[in-house]
């Protein structure tokens, strides 16, 4: 028999089912069980009331209507609450470990020319940089590099169209290879080297000279494995009265060892370079096969990591210092080299490409 008991036991049953709601689905089910049109508890009730005693009707039916809109009112608030809670697709969870945020590095050229210029300021040499663009006399005149020199071809050198410099187009016919300007055309050119920036330096400085240029340098070369038209490179030069070939020796020897491993070892072949006398390439043990003798090598043992010398004569002239009472030795190479050397890299590409699968291999 429907009472007002009834209604309370039906309430308290609603409010225990609510309480078990933790989800979209779970509320869903509730309201249809307790406000479906068909076989629903509400509904089901009011039938009841419909079929109490006429005196009964009207107090069980305001109870009825109550515990109907109670019913609506909790499961819409309930709805709301359950809408806040839903955790947003972009939101971060704070139970989840944290990720590990991916951090710049230090590009591997970067890192060897830190350490080489490193080395060389623990030993007292001066840092220097210079103009990428190079006039012809300090590239080229001021280091014993006649005008006929190879190395000052239009095929190696890239030189800069200016008012006074015709086009290479304009220089040369079909078949014919291009030539620098002449003497009455003064050239700009992207230097080849930095050894410009000897010239520059000693023009202003009197000895003892005691310096380290690096920076990028420029050649006509079409790129593969070993060559880049852009390289970077450092050379260093020392001055002063009484340098000799054996402070070269022990100079380039302390830094190779120093740069690739204590033991590795090192060798001075004769050679020649316009602007030092006498020359010598510099090789160290194949960092490859230990000197053991594989392809890269070319089955030696030996790979060419430098070029030095003792300073020319005509140089010091150039420069306005007496090469009777100073002596000096430079000597240089190109940073890519060192690098694909110390880290068994086999494509200078590779430092240009930006790969990151390549350049996170460092971890520096």
């Amino acid at each position: 028999m429907l009472d007002a008991a009834e209604i309370d036991r039906l309430r308290s049953e609603f409010n225990d089912a609510l309480s078990r709601a933790t989800t979209e689905e779970d509320l869903r089910l509730a309201r249809d069980r307790y406000l479906g049109r068909k076989g629903g508890v509400v509904a089901t009730l009011m039938k009841a009331v419909a079929s109490a005693p006429a005196d009964d009707r009207p107090r069980l039916g305001r109870l009825a209507n109550e515990l109907k809109r109670e019913i609506e009112a909790r499961i819409a608030e309930r709805r709301a609450t359950l809408e806040t809670e839903r955790p947003i697709a972009d939101a971060v969870d704070v139970t989840l470990a944290g990720r590990e945020i991916p951090l710049g590095r230090r590009h591997p050229l970067t890192f060897v020319r830190d350490e080489i210029e490193a080395i060389f300021t623990r030993m007292g040499y001066e840092i220097l940089e210079g103009p990428e663009a190079e006039d012809d006399y300090h590239n080229f005149e001021a280091l014993n590099m006649p005008a006929e020199h190879p190395a000052r071809d239009m095929q190696d050198t890239l030189y800069l169209a200016t008012p006074m410099v015709q086009r290479a187009e304009a220089l040369s016919s079909p078949g014919t290879r291009a030539r620098p300007p002449g003497p009455e055309q003064p050239a700009t050119l992207l230097r080849t080297h930095t050894s410009a920036m000897q010239i520059r330096y000693m023009e202003t400085h009197e000895p003892p000279v005691r310096i380290l240029a690096l920076g990028k340098v420029f050649r006509h070369d079409n790129p593969d494995l070993t060559h880049s038209p852009m390289f970077h490179q450092f050379e260093g030069l020392v001055v002063g009265e009484g340098v000799t070939m054996a402070d070269l020796k022990g100079t380039l020897t302390s830094f190779v060892r120093e740069l690739f491993a204590p033991d590795i070892p090192v060798l001075f072949r004769p050679s020649f370079f316009p602007y030092t006398e006498p020359s010598a390439e510099v090789f160290i043990g194949c960092v490859f096969c230990r000197g053991n003798g594989c392809p890269v090598c070319k089955r030696t043992g030996w790979l060419e990591i430098l070029g030095s010398g003792m300073v020319h004569p005509a140089v010091f002239e150039a420069v306005g210092y007496d090469p009777e009472r100073y002596t000096g030795f430079a000597f240089g190479t190109g940073i890519e080299r060192v690098a694909m050397l110390k880290y068994r890299v086999d494509d200078i590409r590779l430092f240009y490409e930006n790969d990151l699968r390549f350049l996170e291999q460092f971890p520096f």
